[in-house]
């Protein structure tokens, strides 16, 4: 890959909130918190994404569009898809980052447009949550949550026909 394109891929709407947050990860990770804010904050001004310099964030992670999504989970595993509108959070009004009260996602997970995960929960694995879902317990890996509140809907070989893969 050549310099130029790597410099344009960063420049892409769909890589630039990534390399924003990875920025803010890194300095916050050596003790440079107002550095880390100002990439946090920058990313809030440019692309409408609200990303906690403190939530550890697996590799992989797309952000296919991200106005108005809030990421403020412990942790986000490797290989998630994020759409636009989500809310990963606290269930009460947190002015820090109290990590006990943040939802953990796993690896693989797509979380649709609009959903909210809210509290101390776990999405499993593999899951799947449904374009506005609001979701207030934990969900198993490898299944599809939808609803509000969400329920659990499938689970991988769940369904008589076979693999009901989500």
């Amino acid at each position: 890959m050549s310099t130029a394109t790597l410099l344009l891929a960063c420049f892409n709407p769909r890589m630039a909130p990534v390399v924003l947050l990875r920025l803010a990860e890194f300095f916050h990770s050596h003790g440079l918190g107002p550095l880390a804010k100002l990439f946090s904050m920058l990313n809030v001004f440019v692309f409408g994404i609200e990303v906690s310099p403190q939530v550890q964030i697996g590799g992989g992670l797309f952000l296919p569009h991200t106005v108005g999504t809030v990421l403020g989970a412990e942790r986000i595993g490797d290989n998630c898809t994020i759409m636009q509108g989500v809310t990963l959070g606290t269930s009460e009004p947190d002015m820090g980052f109290t990590i006990s009260e943040r939802p953990v996602i796993g690896n693989h997970v797509l979380i649709g447009a609009g959903a909210k995960v809210i509290g101390r929960i776990t999405i499993g694995d593999h899951a799947k949550i449904g374009a506005n879902a609001v979701v207030l317990r934990d969900v198993p890996a490898f299944s599809l949550a939808v609803g509000v509140p969400a329920n659990v809907v499938a689970l991988k070989g769940s369904i008589d026909s076979g693999d009901a893969t989500p």
